[in-house]
């Protein structure tokens, strides 16, 4: 199988380095497709260049997440194209064992290992089941964070799962995702609808399942992740703006009316939740941006 990796990357300067250096120890094509970053990254990934067949291709926007990484896949030829975000660091043979792992089990699709800080797989957030209506509703409420461990969060991000095992999943992170190039062509990529980021992967996901492909967890494929890179970067109103209408984006592309309708209100019911805690000093962010944040998003739902 020949394989291409695609690398998105945005402000990625500090993260980028190691990235490509993890990609040229596999047999694997690298393509970085960088989103206007006003930092030095695409001056490392040239650098980079300049020592390794890494090719770059360099927008003058931010076309985000999905539209980029649909972009590099149009530019190759690989069999199976390799999502890679630049904060995933292949151990040596990683790109090698997921692979083997898409040969053996004849998948569709597989993810790899993403490892915490501690050396662990990140438990949450390596493979989740699809999100249902009420993984969403407990979500947007804040029933998760109160009682992270209800029936539902722990179904809906398999917390009781064995990271050590291979097994089929429903959605592996979209920061390491390996696909065949032949199903990614007939699903149509990534939707550019979900932009800049969120939601895209556990769409495609659910295209593929919908359409008969199967995907497996392959724990001896390991990257070591430090997560939250691109957003990060963004302010916290972008991010609840872009959380919120990226998940009614897939409630309405998968859910019915009706279904759509219940989380618009369960969101709403949730900024009213933040809100008041935010008065009380639960808050990620200054009261005035809390709030100013908060009531975006409402009206942006409604």
């Amino acid at each position: 199988m020949h394989c291409t990796a695609i690398v998105v990357t945005y402000n990625s300067g500090e993260s980028i380095g190691p990235c490509l250096e993890g990609l040229t120890r596999e047999d694997c094509e690298i393509v970085v497709v960088d989103n206007a970053s006003a930092d030095d990254t695409v001056r490392r990934v040239e650098e980079f260049v300049a020592w390794h067949p890494v090719r770059l291709i360099a927008n003058q926007q931010n076309l985000g997440f999905a539209a980029a990484v649909n972009q590099g896949a149009r530019e190759v030829t690989g069999d199976v194209l390799l999502i890679l975000n630049p904060d995933a660091i292949a151990e040596p043979g990683a790109v090698a064992a997921l692979l083997n792992c898409l040969q053996t089990t004849q998948a569709a699709a597989v993810g790899g290992a993403l490892l915490a800080s501690d050396g662990q797989p990140d438990r949450g957030f390596a493979f989740r089941r699809l999100p249902t209506l009420w993984a969403l509703v407990f979500e947007a409420t804040l029933i998760n964070q109160l009682w992270p461990g209800n029936p539902v969060n722990r179904r809906y991000r398999c917390l009781d799962a064995d990271y050590s095992q291979p097994q089929e999943v429903e959605q592996p992170a979209g920061a390491c995702l390996a696909i065949t190039h032949t199903l990614w062509d007939k699903l149509g990529g990534f939707d550019e609808r979900f932009f800049p980021v969120w939601f895209e992967d556990v769409d495609l996901c659910k295209r593929l399942r919908d359409a008969g492909g199967r995907i497996f967890y392959c724990p001896g494929a390991r990257f070591r992740h430090a997560g939250a890179h691109s957003v990060g970067q963004l302010s916290f109103r972008h991010r609840q703006l872009f959380w919120y209408n990226n998940m009614l984006q897939y409630a309405r592309r998968h859910f019915s009316k009706s279904q759509v309708l219940m989380l618009r209100l369960a969101i709403v019911k949730g900024m009213f939740f933040r809100s008041i805690a935010a008065l009380f000093g639960a808050r990620k962010a200054p009261l005035k941006e809390s709030l100013g944040a908060y009531w975006a998003v409402i009206r942006s739902v409604l």
